[in-house]
């Protein structure tokens, strides 16, 4: 499989469910790397259901999971876990250019007006993850000016420091039903999401990781 380095350009749209997850949550279903262990921090975490419009690698979608900060040898930082997406060039290139853990599954997506259901599957055709999300009303921009953040993922014995940044128009959601098996992503059933946003004309840009020496 070919890679297609970065820096990356993404236009999309998506949800992003904001948490505040304890630590035996983390500990517990967090799918945390053994680099990881013991150094979650706290502070916010997050779901993102993503639809990739457009990307250097085509369309696709992602569902990821950010448990919040943990302590790294670069100071606070987050980090993915958990992460689906149903292209394999976005899985490959997604491990060799940020040690994004990525893995490939199938997406199936349900609309009716402003309701949305997304379903991700495992191997065997059943849904691992799924959710049916309302979103509406007034707009709002969305930033990462506003949080700046640093991922930190390790991948194969290579640590990598990468900043992201973002921007869109955000309204309210609100997560109707929600079934996940926890042996393929965390049971984000058991906690109760603080502020749920659909995000809509985005602009995501991933430059080129730092290695971390």
């Amino acid at each position: 499989m070919t890679v297609t380095p970065a820096p990356w350009s993404l236009r999309g749209s998506g949800y992003m469910l904001f948490y505040k997850f304890s630590r035996a949550f983390v500990e517990q279903h967090g799918f945390i790397p053994p680099e990881l262990k013991g150094c979650f921090d706290g502070f916010f975490g997050s779901v993102m259901l993503v639809n990739y419009e457009s990307s250097p690698v085509g369309p696709y979608r992602e569902l990821l999971f950010i448990p919040g900060r943990f302590r790294t040898p670069q100071g606070l930082k987050y980090s993915i876990t958990s992460i689906y997406v149903d292209s394999e060039a976005s899985t490959q290139s997604g491990r060799a250019n940020w040690g994004i853990p990525k893995h490939t599954k199938t997406f199936r997506v349900e609309q009716d007006g402003k309701t949305e259901r997304i379903q991700v599957l495992n191997d065997a055709g059943t849904p691992f993850f799924d959710i049916t999300v309302r979103s509406g009303g007034w707009c709002f921009p969305v930033t990462t000016a506003l949080i700046p953040f640093q991922l930190y993922q390790v991948w194969e014995g290579r640590s990598l420091l990468t900043k992201p940044s973002g921007y869109g128009r955000g309204q309210f959601a609100r997560v109707s039903e929600l079934q996940v098996d926890p042996a393929y992503f965390p049971d984000i059933a058991l906690e109760k999401p603080l502020i749920a946003v659909k995000v809509s004309n985005f602009h995501m840009k991933f430059p080129q990781a730092l290695p971390v020496l």
